[in-house]
């Protein structure tokens, strides 16, 4: 049995969770959670035992001075909480790590054991890939899951993915089993600028979270900073011809494939978006970023494969599941599919 002392009695908790490595393209995922942490000062609590899940000759620790006296941090998987409020109050549980080396069972039971004593109503795991889509045009972000009821009220994809499988994959399976209800949100990332960070990657993840639960999210810089980060890859595409050439298939293709979504429902989401958006409470425009975030990738954008693009994966139900690609330091495999086994 799990006891949290010190921690408050919490207010409609839902828990959102991020993992690095083989289910985070451009960092985007744990991105996303690290910038909920920051907006609203979350608080950890709880921190996972790293010599239970991590091989430290694959995540090493990392040694850094304070006040002249040496400390190590482990890699590890830390739990925080925030309270979001306004005239319904709500609590988010913040959970933050890397994919763990092994023993995945149980670190899925240890984060489901701390779900249970917080009273946690529902479970959001964030995930992005590495897929055919192109950076000039809204990231697409699709919502799985295994509970059909859920499915069906959420308006979400009830997912029928075969295939290796990340932490993500594994957490959500426990979810279910465990009778706790669980969503995973999967953002697409070009794979021909796949370099660390991705803030309109990570903005689209929060934008589709803000819908899921109802909440209103504090965007600070990240507008801002994706709009640079889009300009940067602009530039940097223009000069080869090439990229460019293969950045407008890739445009045509989604073009095309996004016409049914022009709907209704498309349509009163970003209005209600919108509306939240206007309340004067609400946070102050962000200067400019001057895209120094843009690392890595200041040696040009890698050649796309001369060949025509297939064309963009269909929802999650009609065939691989988002998140099931390859590593995001990684090259898509040549036909879109998956890249290594599960650990």
């Amino acid at each position: 049995m799990i006891e949290l002392e010190g921690v408050p009695e919490l207010i409609d908790p839902v828990m959102v969770a991020a993992f690095e490595g083989w289910n985070d393209a451009g960092d985007a995922a744990s991105g996303a959670v690290a910038h909920l942490d920051r907006e609203w000062k979350g608080e950890v609590f709880a921190a996972l035992d790293a010599e239970d899940y991590y091989d430290f000759q694959v995540n090493r620790p990392t040694v850094w001075l304070d006040n002249g006296v040496r400390k190590i941090t482990w890699p590890t998987t830390r739990l925080s909480v925030v309270r979001i409020g306004g005239a319904k109050p709500r609590d988010l549980v913040l959970v933050r790590g890397i994919e763990p080396s092994m023993r995945w069972r149980s670190f899925c039971n240890e984060l489901l054991g701390f779900a249970h004593e917080l009273g946690v109503e529902m479970v959001v795991i964030l995930g992005a890939l590495l897929g055919d889509t192109p950076h000039t045009r809204p990231v697409p972000v699709s919502g799985v899951t295994s509970d059909a009821d859920l499915a069906r009220t959420m308006d979400l994809e009830e997912t029928r993915y075969e295939g290796p499988t990340g932490i993500v994959g594994v957490l959500q399976e426990a979810c279910t089993h465990a009778g706790v209800p669980a969503v995973s949100l999967w953002a697409a990332v070009p794979h021909y600028v796949s370099q660390p960070p991705n803030p309109k990657a990570t903005l689209a993840l929060l934008n589709r979270l803000e819908d899921l639960i109802d909440i209103r999210i504090p965007l600070g810089e990240l507008p801002e900073d994706a709009r640079a980060w889009q300009v940067g890859v602009d530039q940097l595409a223009a000069e080869d011809s090439e990229v460019a050439e293969y950045v407008q298939t890739l445009e045509e293709a989604r073009d095309t494939a996004d016409l049914p979504e022009a709907s209704g429902d498309a349509i009163a989401r970003e209005f209600e978006r919108y509306l939240r958006r206007r309340d004067p409470a609400g946070p102050s425009s962000a200067e400019p970023g001057d895209g120094s975030y843009l690392r890595d990738i200041s040696g040009g954008l890698p050649r796309p494969p001369k060949r025509k693009p297939d064309p963009e994966p269909g929802p999650p139900g009609e065939g691989p599941e988002p998140g099931e690609g390859p590593e995001p330091d990684g090259n898509p495999e040549p036909d879109g599919n998956d890249g290594p086994p599960e650990a």
